[in-house]
């Protein structure tokens, strides 16, 4: 199909393509110029079509023409957070044919641009988020970007005035999501260098943004901090963990309506999402996906927005996740297969304990796992974040659990912290607890 960028510059060529929360603005018709001349200096250093390009740039403009460029030469866009600890970085960027570092000046050439995008071709490589072990590199072509955007836009409706806000890293496959289906549908990308509660809650309250993505515990600190209601916000999509109960309705009190959507980097992002305002589940698949529930109970995913290099040999990505379908097919994530804690015999999910937890009024976060216990087996282990100008004694709240969780679920142990250990994108760290 027609290259993204080029479409969207000549439809809409003085639409407002990225805006940074400076203010900084460009058209599409400035982008397209800008990112052409980045990739003629791209070519001039030597950059092909299939070459990766390592993008060790901040969010913002400048990463956003790179990335463009990246696409426009062919070339496949590798984006590594510059915040990356320097060997992190080194072993992502071992397999860039060229990195980006800084802003891309100096000598150019003529580029010799694709016009079209090539839908089977690998358009990115993202890594995951390394929440439950190292980072792995996962190659996504144009087509499952496509399909993405399409299912999303299907789930979430498109406002031609849609005005999407990205606090999320841009190496990872949440936030670069947000930059990606901008230019397939032509509309705007506010992109914050960095999660900044403040910022994004002034956004969302001055009429800024009608869109915005946050996962649980940011989305916490926007609600905390808010200063008004939002004004033409029209949803906000929570990912990353599941989305307890009082917080959905605390969101929803502050004029929220907040949309549940369960992802992979593996599938492009977004699986499922709930109806905005639905918060009892992640929703139905995006269409056309598939999504089925293993005899364990594991979340099976298969459709046009998996890696081709995801799926086992039956044909279907293997999510390591647990969940459940309701009647109407709309899933619920249960938690990850490997956090399971056998304890005294019985099975323990983290994630249900961390509920029951959660909704103790002095509790805003929890985080549960396991340790070795020569009685138990393994011990439950709960470590929780208070809400703001809360008190509470430890003691009774193990009793509070034991009224509502069996014997075997009650934590043995329980720690009070300032905050839950967590990855870049806002993922839990089980293996930092």
């Amino acid at each position: 199909m027609n290259a993204w960028l080029h479409r969207a510059a000549a439809g809409s060529p003085d639409l407002c393509a990225v805006e940074t929360e400076d203010k900084e603005v460009v058209s599409y018709a400035q982008l397209y110029r800008r990112a052409t001349e980045a990739a003629g200096r791209l070519g001039s250093r030597g950059v092909r079509p299939g070459d990766r390009v390592g993008i060790v740039l901040d969010p913002g403009i400048e990463f956003v023409v790179t990335f463009h460029a990246c696409l426009l030469l062919g070339a496949v866009a590798m984006p590594i957070s510059p915040r990356l600890p320097a060997p992190e970085i080194a072993t992502r960027i071992a397999t860039a044919k060229v990195v980006v570092d800084e802003p891309l000046t100096g000598q150019t050439s003529d580029p010799a641009l694709h016009p079209q995008h090539d839908l089977s071709a690998v358009a990115t490589v993202i890594h995951t988020s390394g929440s439950t072990g190292e980072p792995r590199a996962v190659e996504l072509t144009y087509a499952n970007w496509l399909w993405s955007a399409f299912g999303s836009a299907l789930a979430l409706g498109l406002d031609r005035n849609e005005r999407w806000l990205c606090a999320l890293p841009l190496d990872h496959v949440g936030g670069l999501s947000i930059v990606i289906r901008s230019a397939i549908y032509a509309t705007t990308a506010v992109v914050h260098n960095g999660f900044d509660a403040e910022r994004v809650g002034l956004a969302c309250s001055a009429g800024e943004v009608t869109l915005v993505s946050l996962v649980p515990t940011t989305l916490r600190r926007v609600l905390d901090g808010l200063a008004g209601p939002p004004k033409g916000l029209r949803c906000a999509l929570i990912g990353g963990a599941p989305l307890d109960q009082k917080l959905a309705e605390h969101a929803l009190d502050a004029g929220f309506a907040v949309a549940q959507t369960y992802g992979l980097t593996e599938a492009c992002s977004q699986v499922t999402t709930s109806e905005i305002g639905e918060t009892k589940t992640s929703g139905l698949p995006l269409a056309p996906t598939e999504v089925e529930i293993a005899p364990d109970g594991e979340i099976l995913v298969r459709g046009p927005t998996v890696a081709a290099g995801a799926t086992a040999a039956d044909g279907w990505l293997h999510s390591a996740d647990l969940g459940s379908l309701d009647d109407r097919g709309r899933l619920t994530v249960v938690g990850r297969k490997g956090d399971l804690i056998i304890s005294g015999g019985e099975n323990v999910m983290p994630g249900e304990v961390e509920r029951i937890l959660c909704e103790h009024p002095a509790i805003a976060e929890a985080a549960v796992h396991a340790r070795p216990d020569e009685q138990w087996g393994q011990a439950v282990v709960a470590t929780v974040v208070l809400a703001p100008g809360a008190n509470v004694d430890l003691q009774q709240l193990r009793t509070y659990c034991s009224e509502l969780l069996a014997a075997a679920k009650v934590p043995k142990e329980l720690f009070i912290v300032s905050d839950l250990p967590r990855t870049a994108s806002g993922k839990l760290r089980r293996d930092a607890l």
